[in-house]
């Protein structure tokens, strides 16, 4: 088994986790994490993972109270695509959410 792991800067005060394990190409696990740097430490803003058995997206607040809802992606390869492909091009509006500056009108 092999386990991939990385954090890529977004800026001074965001961040992403990424974290898989595969065997060959097959996506065994995973858990993607966008942070921000608020409240004097980071803290979740949005986590997709694998864990309790099926893919699922965590949204946090900012009492850490999360949500969760199931991806309707069995494949963990095809799931590990659609999460990082989410974080990269919606974790902008992923902090409004979470910092409460989004209007959703």
């Amino acid at each position: 088994m092999r386990k991939v792991e990385f954090l890529i800067d977004l800026g001074n005060t965001d961040r992403y986790r990424h974290n898989h394990f595969s065997e060959g190409k097959k996506i065994i696990a995973f858990s993607l994490q966008y942070e921000t740097f608020t409240q004097g430490k980071w803290l979740p803003v949005v986590r997709y993972d694998s864990a309790h058995g099926f893919a699922h997206r965590d949204l946090f607040d900012l009492n850490g109270i999360q949500s969760k809802t199931l991806l309707n992606i069995n494949e963990l390869n095809e799931a590990l695509t659609f999460a990082e492909s989410d974080l990269k091009s919606s974790w902008k509006i992923y902090k409004e959410r979470f910092l409460g500056e989004y209007d959703e009108e």
